[in-house]
């Protein structure tokens, strides 16, 4: 029986097997960016053949798949993501472009503010309010709510983030908006800040929302199409995705939360890096892990390497946990 390792990265795919004896078989395939779960196939193909199996063999006797993928990452750094519209509290609007009120480089006044990925015209405020304590203050507008969906209708968008004051504290209003979305919009993706981040602080929370509706429909197309085939060729059980925390998630909860694997691949070498410190009995490191696209470095201290959950990428706070990765 066989575990397996994928990844895919901007120029080669990785596939890794390693069997019951330990015993470890590598291949690279070329990356297909147009549809990666091809070169996903393509390498376990080729590492069939270096096995002596066909790929339907090798599948039947593999127990378990992990993948850690840059799709979402590339969707992000190369602003390659959905068309996202925003739902927020009436008069709110305005937080994902004033961000915390600092600059990177704060004594620059020529520095140009960063290009949002929601538009102004996309951000459409509702009428409703929550207070701090997750009491009502304003009853949700079905009347507001319904105008919004239309002008989000009417704009084609791919995905739609919904951010309400305090909803961390009370979700109420933003579970009945994405009911109102999923009836209305059923084909679109759904990213609610209290399924996402349900936490204080706004901007976090809202940027980390709409990151996670800009990367979602790229992401969820690949793991789809990549379970589909997997399946189609015989594979029968899940795969496991490296999330940004160095953890793995199950297909369908990484497409639900798609902002968590916006590292993914990157964790995976920070892992690597893990453990060939410990085959060196070496525990601080600097790992270093270069990529088609990006180049991923980070700090072991003590063996492990450090957590955080403010991560910046592509010039976009992401707020949920993750390994401490400069890319």
């Amino acid at each position: 029986m066989y575990r397996m390792g994928v990844d895919v990265g901007g120029t080669f795919t990785d596939v890794v097997s390693v069997d019951e004896e330990g015993r470890v078989a590598l291949v690279k395939s070329i990356s297909t960016p147009e549809d990666p779960s091809l070169g996903v196939m393509d390498g376990l193909r080729l590492l069939a053949g270096e096995l002596g199996k066909d790929l339907a063999s090798l599948l039947a006797h593999t127990t378990q798949i992990v993948h850690g993928t840059t799709v979402a990452t590339n969707a992000l750094l190369e602003r390659k993501g959905a068309k996202v519209g925003l739902l927020t509290t009436e008069g709110h609007r305005d937080v994902l472009e004033m961000r915390e009120g600092l600059k990177h480089d704060r004594y620059n006044l020529r520095m140009p503010p960063p290009v949002p990925l929601v538009p102004r015209s996309l951000r459409i405020g509702i009428r409703e309010r929550m207070r701090f304590d997750g009491k009502v203050e304003t009853p949700l507008s079905r009347a507001s709510l319904a105008a919004g969906i239309r002008r989000l209708q009417q704009a084609g968008v791919e995905a739609v983030a919904v951010c309400y004051l305090h909803s961390y504290r009370n979700s109420r209003h933003e579970q009945a908006t994405g009911r109102e979305i999923a009836k209305r919009m059923p084909q679109a993706y759904l990213s609610l800040s209290s399924e996402v981040l349900p936490q204080i602080k706004e901007y976090e929370r809202v940027c980390t929302t709409v990151v996670n509706a800009y990367v979602g429909p790229a992401l969820s197309r690949y793991l789809t199409r990549l379970a589909e085939r997997l399946k189609t060729s015989g594979y029968p059980g899940d795969v496991l995705i490296m999330q940004s925390h160095g953890g793995v998630a199950p297909i369908q909860d990484s497409i639900g939360i798609a902002a968590g694997a916006i590292l993914s691949g990157p964790a995976g070498g920070v892992a690597g890096s893990r453990y060939c410190g410990r085959l060196l009995a070496t525990e601080n490191l600097i790992s270093f892990d270069m990529g088609g696209t990006s180049t991923d470095i980070s700090l072991l201290e003590g063996g492990e390497p450090t957590t955080t959950g403010d991560k910046t990428v592509g010039g976009n706070k992401i707020a949920l946990p993750s390994i401490d990765i400069h890319t």
